[in-house]
């Protein structure tokens, strides 16, 4: 059985009285070019545990279970657990839970299941929950790096630099856990059904430093939050608002003071300078 067939997955999901639901965003993968080129870029091999969130019929999964130590696909859509029995029949390295990966307990799952290997995720993200699920994922600290499948606006978001239209928050906190690198597009005629938007790989490599320290890091968001809260807005008066507790006097001086104009906005600064902004309104709360 060919699972990047759409004759043959076709057939296998019939057998099943499975029927695609719009709203689980269900999109198959069925480019075999595109799956082997996913796991070559996220250098996935012996030694890695991978966590897949939104298997499918499991043609990704399979591909990942000839490379790494061990797989864990996450899969919400109970009517996929007997397709996904038939797919992955005989390989013993994955394992397929039935939960939500919005509630998984990420940290349990990796403790459980990836003892001793290097933990990454590999997975073609549901389009509804990508940026909340990828703010789980990074605020876990459980990955050594990350290899999404996401929408192309979502990616070139992620991936943003300072001073591109794109860069928002989400960039930002991207930004702040990993080095963010956009790796190649897919086009939606690779999937099935086909999606009406283009998606692209992004590889997330988790830092081995972060530009303020754990204690620091509430006030770092607190300030990433305030900058993108009023896009309209220049700094000082988001600032301004983000920090109601502070003069506006007392932020203009900060931003002045460390070299910044005022009335820039904050898609023009980088993780390195709301560190420093970060830093010096903490001293001041």
């Amino acid at each position: 059985m060919d699972l990047c067939s759409k004759t043959d997955l076709s057939d296998l999901l019939s057998r099943h009285g499975f029927t695609f639901s719009k709203a689980l965003g269900q999109n198959f993968l069925i480019s075999r070019p595109v799956i082997r080129k996913i796991i070559s870029s996220s250098g996935i091999g012996p030694g890695d545990g991978v966590l897949e969130i939104g298997p499918g019929a499991g043609c990704l999964t399979a591909e990942l279970a000839d490379s790494a130590s061990a797989v864990v696909a996450v899969e919400l859509d109970e009517r996929l657990l007997p397709v996904l029995d038939e797919t992955l029949h005989g390989r013993n390295n994955v394992t397929v839970l039935r939960e939500d990966a919005m509630k998984l307990d990420i940290n349990k799952t990796v403790g459980t299941f990836f003892e001793g290997l290097r933990p990454v995720v590999c997975a073609n993200l549901p389009y509804s929950i990508t940026t909340p699920l990828i703010i789980r994922l990074l605020e876990s600290e459980c990955f050594d790096s990350l290899t999404l499948m996401v929408q192309k606006e979502v990616a070139q978001r992620l991936t943003a630099i300072p001073g591109d239209p794109e860069c928002g928050a989400i960039t930002v906190f991207t930004q702040f856990y990993t080095q963010a690198e956009m790796l190649f597009t897919v086009p939606a005629s690779c999937f099935w059904p086909a999606p009406k938007v283009d998606s692209a790989i992004i590889h997330l490599k988790t830092r081995s430093e972060r530009v303020v320290s754990k204690e620091s890091e509430p006030v770092f968001f607190r300030t990433v939050r305030a900058a993108f809260s009023q896009r309209r807005k220049t700094l000082l008066n988001s600032l301004s608002s983000g920090f109601g507790s502070l003069g506006k006097e007392q932020i203009a001086d900060v931003i002045s003071q460390l070299g910044y104009d005022p009335r820039v906005r904050g898609e023009k600064l980088g993780t390195e300078d709301f560190a420093r902004l970060s830093q010096a309104l903490g001293e001041l709360l």
